[in-house]
């Protein structure tokens, strides 16, 4: 009996082993066998497979692109896109944009980069990706050749103008000392309009980018001066999504080639009359 107990118990243990053993999940793998996550930045592959590229402006914005008198978009940055576009073996496409809204285009995948005197700034490298700086660029002040304004200090009590979305507003209230005392800071939507302004007496001065505002004077010698001081120096970049890193560098590559061979040197003597290519 006591032999018939053992046997039945030995069996009954043997059974509730093999069930325990067989419910048991299989072991993880280790993090070193994980495979690694796949790479989703299609974005070069996308720009091959549709065979262009979108490029976003202000075509209001000379000399880096704007329309001519037969209404073409043309411009120092039109013709760099077109040139590394040629490099890269696509086309490219310009979308002309509202300056204070091209992030939100850009990142809204209307267009696919924008390159258009673009200041590299804290603030728009928190919302985008930029190339390398090509430009160097400063913060002018311009007036009427006439006018009393000689310094910032002078700009107390007055109308100054520059455009919305811009980082000429950021550097003007970056200044403290000099914005607190400006009677009014108005935003225009291009530059065009808040010449005319100071042209006619509307406004008072404008903040302006030095290689813009100084295209502009040409244009018209002997109506606007440049003031001494000004808000400040900074760089040009091309913007790029922060998903797009692929297409970033396949741009800066063909750029850097372009840089090489002198074919950046070209566009900037036909615009500038000079090379200012940074390198």
């Amino acid at each position: 009996m006591k032999k018939s107990l053992v046997l039945v118990l030995s069996l009954l243990l043997v059974l509730a082993l093999a069930i325990g053993c067989a419910s048991q999940k299989p072991a993880e793998p280790a993090p070193n066998d994980q495979q690694p996550a796949e790479n989703t930045d299609t974005s070069w592959e996308d720009i091959k497979a549709k065979g262009y590229f979108i490029v976003g402006l202000d075509d209001s914005f000379p000399p880096m692109g704007f329309r001519d008198d037969k209404g073409e978009i043309v411009g120092f940055d039109i013709d760099m896109a077109k040139k590394a576009a040629e490099k890269l073996g696509v086309e490219v496409k310009f979308q002309p944009c509202v300056w204070s809204g091209i992030i939100m285009e850009l990142n809204n995948k209307n267009i696919d980069v924008v390159w258009n005197g673009m200041t590299i700034t804290a603030e728009r490298q928190e919302q985008i990706n930029f190339s390398r700086p090509y430009l160097n660029n400063r913060q002018i002040i311009i007036v009427k050749k006439d006018s009393p304004i000689k310094t910032k200090a002078d700009l107390a009590g007055k109308k100054v103008a520059v455009q919305g979305g811009s980082s000429a507003v950021d550097a003007v209230k970056a200044d403290e000392a000099t914005f607190k005392t400006i009677g009014e800071l108005v935003e225009f939507s291009n530059y065009t309009e808040a010449l005319m302004d100071v042209k006619v007496g509307r406004m008072d001065a404008v903040v302006i980018d030095e290689v813009v505002g100084k295209y502009y004077l040409t244009k018209e010698p002997g109506l606007y001066t440049v003031l001494e001081e000004d808000f400040g120096s900074e760089q040009y970049g091309i913007g790029f999504r922060k998903t797009d890193e692929a297409f970033r560098a396949e741009l800066q590559k063909a750029i850097d080639d372009m840089i090489a061979d002198g074919t950046a040197k070209e566009v900037s003597e036909k615009w500038f009359g000079e090379d200012i290519i940074l390198r």
